[in-house]
């Protein structure tokens, strides 16, 4: 895939929109800095941070090994957490979860999504940091909890739509909750065709949300 420059008040946002538009997460590209953002003088000379994103391909690694490397290193996390649960394989889901899914089986799961799934994306990051370093490469695998994500995912897309129809009766801007740039982006894909309406990400770090609005004419 070829490299992506954006810009961005700072490198922090520059960095996140990338990732945004890629559908990718911090550890999955290289990151170059092109320009620092400069205020500038009463905002006379200011410039916005240009950062270019390259998403990291993966090498040759046979599927068998990668997914038995990926479901190892979430057992033995759990064993650490002293958590009992089993984790099944998954196929991915084109346009949300990508890569391999594990999916964690087990009683009380709840303390391995967490918060608006702060928890989950979490232990989902530190797998992919295990994975790569053993296979030294990039593995796209996606963790869930009892199947969490794909339901959350399918809210996600109802309520945007609902909040789409909306917009166009209203003629009124919608801001939804702060979310992950996961669900950010499933937000942005559900109303990528909806017509008459616009989504942009706005704020910082867990801040960031989703502004629905009516497109310009």
């Amino acid at each position: 895939m070829e490299s992506l420059e954006m810009r961005g008040k700072n490198v922090k946002e520059a960095i996140e929109l990338a990732l945004e538009q890629l559908g990718r997460e911090r550890e999955e590209v290289e990151i170059t800095v092109v320009r620092e953002s400069k205020s500038g003088i009463l905002g006379i000379g200011s410039e916005e941070a240009i950062v270019k994103v390259t998403p990291i391909d993966q090498t040759e690694t046979s599927e068998d090994e990668s997914v038995g490397v990926a479901r190892d290193a979430t057992l033995e996390i759990l064993q650490y957490m002293e958590v009992s649960a089993s984790v099944d394989i998954e196929p991915p889901v084109p346009g949300e979860m990508p890569g391999v899914i594990l999916n964690i089986i087990g009683d009380d799961m709840g303390i391995l999504i967490g918060r608006r799934g702060q928890t989950l994306s979490s232990l989902q990051q530190v797998v992919r940091l295990i994975v790569s370093h053993r296979l030294k490469t990039w593995v796209p695998l996606n963790l869930d909890v009892e199947g969490y994500r794909k339901r959350r995912y399918a809210s996600l897309k109802i309520l945007a739509k609902h909040l789409g129809e909306q917009v166009l009766e209203t003629g009124k801007s919608v801001t939804l909750e702060p979310m992950p740039s996961n669900e950010r982006r499933i937000v942005h894909m559900a109303l990528a065709d909806f017509p008459g309406v616009t989504t942009v990400s706005v704020g910082e770090g867990e801040g960031r949300k989703v502004i629905i609005s009516l497109k310009k004419k």
